[in-house]
């Protein structure tokens, strides 16, 4: 597995190298890849254990720096955090505060109902795909910055927030003019209407992850005054938009030392587990179906075959039904 990861090239982005882990790991536990009790066992243990451990490996290579084996004396989080920024000449030195922060941050995003990526682990499941290519299925959904991007996109509105020398409030009053196009990332959710309660229990560690290790805590500030704003306007009350959990989640990984690219890698590793138990429980129920999505189709009921070499002068009518159905 060492030598696949110094393949790929050291720009690559995290998320696909762990999808491509993921299923390399499958090839060397031929003995997991059944869908009877056991082998569901022993597939769930390995993939648990090893995802930090490639998600490590990935970060290291993107670094160029050198890999780290477990230590087999410490914690599941305390393991990941000396992969990742340890180094093999010096010891690791352990923040029991990071520890317990980033151990509660990866079990608020353990699971969270038929969530994209979750909805793509079952369907592929279904079709009775073993849990390595299901849960690599699911990174792939959550690669996408519409699902696992959103703490990214906090990050870069606090920046701009602070860049741009204006306030809080000034930014709240852009936001409210629709014609602005500037949107107020980290609030509101598809599911709740009222405080994402995951978000109540990951501020109480922002302030002193953020305090006490990072260089300088000017995002926070700006993000208690960009809360306390929106908290106290009558435009975001009546629209019932409170921070959700995405809101806190990027500054405390940056004042942990990962870099943005890692933040949904970090979501994933969190989201495994999930992932296993939503897999099981339609693996293991003798009345679940493969999932066969209906399909409504809107275009064209005739249309001509087209030979190849005619198809470029009329590429735009041609794929016109295909699009046109979609939409």
């Amino acid at each position: 597995m060492r030598d696949l990861f110094r393949c790929f090239p050291r720009h690559s982005h995290p998320m696909p190298v762990l999808s491509a882990g993921i299923m390399a790991l499958s090839t060397f536990n031929a003995d997991t890849l059944g869908l009877d009790e056991r082998s569901v066992e022993r597939a769930t243990e390995r993939l648990i254990a090893k995802v930090p451990t490639l998600a490590a490996y990935g970060y290291k290579n993107s670094m160029g720096q050198p890999t780290l084996y477990p230590d087999n004396s410490l914690s599941y989080i305390e393991n990941f955090l000396r992969m990742s920024f340890g180094y093999p000449t010096e010891p690791y030195e352990i923040d029991p505060a990071i520890v317990r922060a980033l151990d509660v941050l990866l079990i608020l995003h353990a699971d969270h109902e038929q969530n994209c990526s979750t909805s793509t682990v079952r369907m592929v499941g279904s079709a009775d795909a073993n849990l390595y290519a299901s849960v690599a299925a699911g990174v792939n959904a959550l690669s996408g910055p519409k699902h696992g991007g959103a703490n990214q996109a906090v990050l870069e509105m606090l920046g701009e927030i602070r860049d741009s020398g204006m306030t809080p409030k000034q930014f709240i009053e852009q936001v409210k003019n629709r014609e602005s196009g500037i949107k107020l990332m980290g609030f509101g959710h598809r599911i709740y209407r009222n405080y994402d309660p995951r978000a109540a229990i990951i501020k109480q560690h922002a302030d002193d992850i953020l305090r006490n290790h990072s260089s300088g805590d000017t995002l926070l500030d700006i993000a208690v005054g960009l809360e306390e704003a929106a908290l106290a306007d009558s435009y975001f009350q009546e629209r019932r938009l409170y921070p959700n959990v995405d809101f806190y989640t990027g500054l405390i990984y940056v004042a942990m030392g990962f870099p943005v690219n890692m933040f949904t890698v970090l979501f994933a590793i969190g989201r495994v587990p999930g992932w296993i138990a939503q897999w099981r429980e339609q693996n293991f129920d003798d009345s679940a179906k493969i999932w066969r999505p209906r399909q409504v189709y809107r275009g064209a009921t005739t249309r001509d075959y087209l030979p190849m070499s005619t198809r470029d002068a009329a590429k735009g009518e041609y794929w016109r039904g295909a699009v046109d159905s979609l939409n």
